[in-house]
C-alpha cells in the first residue's frame, strides 16, 4: 500500500514539475522584436571652427546644468530659478512626463494576472407556461451568490512585453523632450535677457548723444544770435537733436516689449514686472568649453529623444509580430450560490478552471499590413534620427562660425568707434573757434553714435550666440540623466505630486 502511495505521489511530482516548467515558459515567451542596435553615425574627428573657444578633453565632466552662471549676472541667475519653478510651459511639459510613465504602468499591469470579486442576488418567477415545466416544481426562487475571478494573459509571443518595453521608450523620451523643453525656455530667456540689457546700453548711448546734441544745438544758436552762423546751422542741429530722440523712444519701446517676455518666460505676470536698467556692456563674453563631436550625441536631449523613438519604434515591430501567433488565456472562478442566504456552506460552492487560445485564421491581409507599416515607421525614425544629428552638429557648427566671426568684428568696431569719437571731438571744436561748417559736425555726430549703437549691438550678439552656442551643446544635459527602465514606473510619491499639481493647476484658474 505504502509503495503504491509512493508511487503515485512520484509521478504526481514529475507531472508538478512538468507544469511549473511549462508554466514558466508560458510567462518568459518570446520576444519577436528584432535585436536593437542604437544608431550609428559617422562622426567627423573634430569640428572645423574653433572660435576663441577651447576644445574640451573628453573624459571633462559635463557642465553644470546651471549653465547661465558662466555669465555671472545675478539677475539672470533669479529669472532662470524662477523659470525653472514658475513657466507654465515648462510645467506642462513635466505633466507630459508623468503621463508617459503612467502609461508605463499601465502597459505593466499587463504582465499581471487580473483578480476580481462578484456578488449577485435575485429573485426569480417562471411562467406557469414554461415549457417542459412539470407543473409541480416551485416557479419562484431566489438565487444568490458570491465568488472570485481570475485571469492571465499569458505573453507567450512578447506582444504585452514589447508593449512595456515601447511605453518605457516612449517614457525616456518625454524625458528628453522635457529636457529639451527646459533647456529651450531657459536660453530663451537668456537671449532675451542678453537683448534687453542691449536696449538698456543703446538707451544709455542715445541719452548721453542728446545731452550732446543739445548742447551742440545751444552753441549753434548762440553762434546765430551773433550773426556769427546761418540759420541752417541750427535747423541741422535741430533735426539731429529731434531724430536721436526719436530713436531712444523706439529703443525704450523695444526694451518694454522684451521685459514683458522675460516676465512671461520667468512665469511671472508682465502687469507690473519691472527690472531696473543695466547695460550690456558689463556682461563678459564666456569662453564656452567644445565637446568631441561623439560627446555631442549624448549631450542633447533631442537627439536622445529621436534615439528613443527608434528603441519605440523598434518593440512596435514585436507587437506587430505577435499577432501571428494565438493568444493564450487561463481562467478561474470560484465562489458560493445558494436559492437562499446560507451560502457558506460544502454543498453551495461553484468552480471553474479552463484556458483557451484565439489565432485569427482570414482578416483580409490585415495584419500583414500592421507589420509591414511598423517596418516602415521604424525606418522613418531612423531618417528623423539621423536629420536630428545632421541639424544638431549645424547648429553647433553655425554658432561657432557666428563667434569667430564676431569676435574679430567686435575688434574691428571697437577701433572704428575711437576714431568716430575722435573725429566728433575735432569736428565740434574746429566749428566752435569759427574754422569749419557745421555740416562736418553733423555728418561727425552720426558717424560717432551709429559706431557706438554698432558696438552695443555686436556686444549683444556676440553674448546670444554664446547662448546659442550653449544651448547647441546641450547646456550640460547628458545621456546619464535620462531615467532607466526602472525609474519609469511612479511610485507613490509620484502620484501624490500628481494629484498636487492638479489641485494646484485648478486653484490657478
Amino acid at each position: 500500500m505504502r509503495a503504491r502511495c509512493s508511487g503515485a505521489c512520484d509521478r504526481l511530482s514529475r507531472l508538478g514539475g512538468m507544469a511549473v516548467l511549462t508554466l514558466t515558459m508560458l510567462v518568459s515567451g518570446c520576444n519577436l522584436a528584432p535585436v536593437y542596435h542604437p544608431p550609428n553615425m559617422l562622426l567627423p574627428p573634430q569640428y572645423s571652427g574653433m572660435g576663441p573657444f577651447v576644445k574640451a578633453d573628453p573624459s571633462d565632466p559635463p557642465e553644470q546644468s546651471a549653465w547661465w552662471k558662466i555669465f555671472d549676472d545675478a539677475e539672470l541667475d533669479t529669472l532662470e530659478r524662477k523659470l525653472d519653478a514658475s513657466n507654465p510651459d515648462l510645467k506642462a511639459a513635466v505633466q507630459t512626463y508623468a503621463q508617459a510613465r503612467y502609461t508605463v504602468a499601465a502597459a505593466h499591469a499587463g504582465l499581471l494576472p487580473e483578480l476580481g470579486m462578484n456578488a449577485f442576488t435575485s429573485e426569480n418567477h417562471e411562467s406557469a407556461h414554461t415549457l417542459f415545466h412539470s407543473g409541480t416544481g416551485p416557479r419562484q426562487q431566489m438565487s444568490n451568490g458570491y465568488g472570485l475571478e481570475a485571469s492571465w494573459a499569458l505573453d507567450f509571443w512578447g506582444e504585452t512585453g514589447n508593449r512595456v518595453r515601447e511605453a518605457q521608450s516612449g517614457a525616456q523620451r518625454a524625458a528628453a523632450q522635457l529636457a529639451l523643453a527646459r533647456l529651450s525656455l531657459e536660453t530663451e530667456l537668456a537671449s532675451d535677457y542678453m537683448a534687453m540689457r542691449g536696449l538698456d546700453a543703446e538707451h544709455a548711448a542715445y541719452g548721453r548723444a542728446i545731452a550732446l546734441y543739445q548742447n551742440a544745438l545751444e552753441i549753434t544758436q548762440t553762434r546765430y544770435a551773433g550773426r556769427i552762423a546761418a540759420g541752417l546751422d541750427v535747423a541741422r542741429a535741430q533735426n539731429q537733436l529731434a531724430s536721436a530722440k526719436a530713436a531712444d523712444t523706439e529703443v525704450v519701446s523695444q526694451r518694454r516689449v522684451l521685459e514683458h517676455a522675460v516676465a512671461v518666460l520667468a512665469g511671472e505676470n508682465p502687469i507690473g514686472f519691472h527690472l531696473a536698467s543695466e547695460s550690456v556692456m558689463h556682461v563678459a563674453v564666456p569662453v564656452v568649453p567644445v565637446s568631441m563631436p561623439s560627446l555631442l550625441l549624448q549631450r542633447r536631449p533631442d537627439i536622445a529623444a529621436a534615439e528613443r523613438r527608434m528603441a519605440a519604434a523598434n518593440a512596435a515591430i514585436g507587437i506587430a509580430r505577435a499577432a501571428f501567433y494565438p493568444n493564450v488565456r487561463l481562467a478561474a472562478q470560484a465562489g458560493f450560490e445558494d436559492t437562499a442566504w446560507g451560502l457558506a456552506s460544502l454543498p453551495n460552492t461553484l468552480w471553474a478552471v479552463g484556458a483557451s487560445a484565439m489565432l485569427p485564421l482570414f482578416e483580409g491581409g490585415l495584419r500583414r499590413a500592421q507589420l509591414q507599416a511598423s517596418w516602415a515607421q521604424f525606418a522613418q525614425t531612423g531618417d528623423q534620427y539621423r536629420a536630428v544629428v545632421l541639424q544638431a552638429f549645424r547648429e553647433v557648427e553655425d554658432n561657432l562660425a557666428l563667434t569667430d566671426g564676431l569676435a574679430q568684428e567686435s575688434q574691428q568696431q571697437d577701433a572704428a568707434l575711437a576714431a568716430a569719437k575722435q573725429v566728433q571731438k575735432l569736428a565740434l571744436t574746429l566749428y566752435t573757434g569759427g574754422i569749419d561748417n557745421y555740416l562736418n559736425v553733423t555728418v561727425a555726430q552720426i558717424a560717432a553714435l551709429n559706431a557706438r549703437i554698432a558696438t552695443i549691438q555686436l556686444k549683444t550678439r556676440r553674448l546670444q550666440t554664446s547662448v546659442a552656442l550653449i544651448g547647441a551643446l546641450g547646456g550640460g544635459w547628458s545621456r546619464a540623466d535620462l531615467p532607466d527602465e526602472a525609474q519609469t514606473m511612479p511610485g507613490r510619491d509620484d502620484v501624490a505630486r500628481t494629484r498636487e499639481a492638479a489641485v494646484a493647476a485648478g486653484a490657478q484658474l
